[in-house]
């Protein structure tokens, strides 16, 4: 199998323009080379993901051939749909009710201002978007299309911004529509918020999610070969600021070495099996002298999605984060909330997990150091240590509703430590969640929202958001704006609309 690919570079998005033989020749070909040039602008503005033109569509069969060709296509993740002229909506009724690829319908026109001196009907005839675009919109909500709505001209900076946010969301869907993940063992015993309907989220999410035994992988990490083991060390070394205990000849170098077999081991089982996330519990570790953490770091480093304690959906947010955010400053990792500071207006979380935090969130040098877990009763495991860089970010769970998935995602920003830790042996992330933290925990304690998250400092909540709509799953919004009131409000409005809609 291909090593795994966090990258946006075989990715592109269809342009769709939409027109009708009503208007001759000479029109449609103006039609034509106006739609190129929105691509051609588009695609100068630097979008995360190439814009493809495609001829103009003027009749239901066309259009319904151009939607089954986008589905089959598996490097189109999306298509973009724009009426230059007055393209009649019911031509769109077979070609909308087939379309499977995320969709983004730009009302747009070619020209930023109205030419007022010299104006006349010809002009009108062919700029027709402001109506054209109003039609497509009613056939879209008459046959309830979930889709993007971006408005304005394509040189506006916010309006490639909406653009480029849609198209890493489209990125996050595809990767997760093709995304096998590995459940080493299974979920922590008693714990409820990381179980969930594995046969549904194939369904919704199209990601499949199968379980090996831990010796399994076991099997594998112990027939490493030592050379390897030498050459991983090495780039650790060079890497890192490697405790003295783990350098050659330090007294505790085997389990250094023990920690790169494990991520040899890791990374050969998920490549041999085209496997992009994984699990781990500490309850199940079969043969496993240490719990995995810097091979764990270093794998999500790479690009996979990861969850702790058997928690699949955690590890296919991750992945999907880590392609949405691929390009970008700043990173996605596991995450957990662990604990408060809750000194009056000075309110902050400080999340960290056992041992498993990417080092993608940091920009700083990480230590590397070997210290009891107390936990999962086997040897002290290797784990990278760092602080997480401060800035903006967002902390996204998904939950099993049982008659639904739920996102819930709060905005934070990531702050410095108070002051140093240097009794806490694990990688770390302080924030101040939005709008604070009182409104922030009462909102998500009433989504029943999971303390397994992907924290994400690379994109935000608007991607999360377009993500949601593409998957046609529910998502709440924990940001600046949020009363506890109205989000309560909220729960109780989804929770009768899901309801309903799951009886039609």
């Amino acid at each position: 199998m291909a090593p795994l690919s966090t990258t946006l570079d075989s990715y592109e998005i269809w342009f769709l323009t939409g027109s009708q033989d009503l208007y001759g020749e000479e029109t449609l070909a103006q039609v034509e080379t106006q739609s190129q040039e929105i691509v051609k602008i588009l695609n100068d503005s630097g979008l995360p993901v190439k814009v493809v033109w495609k001829p103009t569509l003027k009749d239901s069969d066309s259009i319904r051939r151009m939607a089954l060709e986008a589905n089959a296509a598996d490097g189109a993740i999306g298509v973009m749909a724009w009426m230059h002229t007055f393209s009649p909506a019911k031509m769109w009724i077979a070609g909308l009710d087939a379309l499977r690829k995320p969709l983004l319908h730009l009302h747009t026109q070619i020209n930023v201002a109205l030419p007022w001196a010299t104006i006349d009907f010809d002009f009108m005839n062919l700029n027709q978007a402001a109506h054209g675009d109003r039609e497509f919109g009613y056939i879209q909500s008459r046959l309830g299309v979930p889709r993007k709505t971006v408005v304005g001209h394509v040189t506006n900076p916010a309006v490639t911004a909406q653009v480029s946010s849609w198209q890493r969301a489209c990125a996050g869907w595809a990767a997760v529509h093709e995304l096998k993940v590995a459940r080493f063992g299974d979920n922590m015993r008693n714990v409820a918020v990381t179980e969930g309907d594995k046969t549904e989220a194939e369904l919704r999410f199209g990601v499949s999610i199968n379980t090996w035994g831990v010796n399994d992988l076991v099997e594998v990490v112990d027939a490493q070969p030592e050379h390897l083991i030498d050459e991983l060390v090495a780039e650790y070394e060079e890497s890192y600021d490697v405790a003295p205990v783990l350098l050659r000849g330090g007294d505790r170098h085997e389990s250094l070495r023990y920690g790169a077999r494990l991520e040899l081991g890791l990374l050969a089982f998920l490549e041999a099996g085209g496997f992009g996330a994984f699990t781990t519990s500490f309850e199940d570790l079969g043969g496993l002298r240490q719990l995995p953490g810097l091979a764990v770091q270093r794998l999500m480093a790479k690009g996979y999605g990861f969850g702790a304690e058997g928690d699949w959906k955690t590890a296919v947010l991750v992945r999907a984060a880590k392609v949405m955010g691929a390009g970008l400053p700043g990173g996605a990792s596991l995450m957990e909330d662990y604990t408060y500071h809750l000194v009056p207006g000075e309110e902050k979380i400080l999340g960290a997990h056992m041992l498993e935090i990417c080092p993608t969130l940091t920009t700083a040098r990480p230590s590397l150091e070997v210290h009891p877990l107390g936990i999962g009763g086997r040897e002290d495991p290797v784990r990278l240590v760092f602080d997480t860089d401060p800035g903006p970010g967002v902390v996204v769970a998904l939950s099993d509703m049982r008659d639904r998935f739920r996102l819930t995602a709060n905005a934070v920003d990531v702050v410095p430590p108070d002051a140093p830790l240097p009794n806490l042996p694990v990688a770390r992330a302080v924030w101040k969640p939005a709008p604070d933290l009182a409104t922030s925990a009462a909102a998500w304690l009433s989504a029943g929202a999971a303390h397994h998250t992907v924290l994400s400092t690379a994109v935000g909540l608007d991607v999360f958001e377009d993500f949601a709509v593409i998957a046609e799953t529910e998502l709440l919004r924990i940001d600046d704006s949020t009363t506890l009131r109205e989000f309560q409000r909220e729960l109780r409005w989804n929770a009768a609309y899901y309801r309903l809609a799951s009886k039609l």
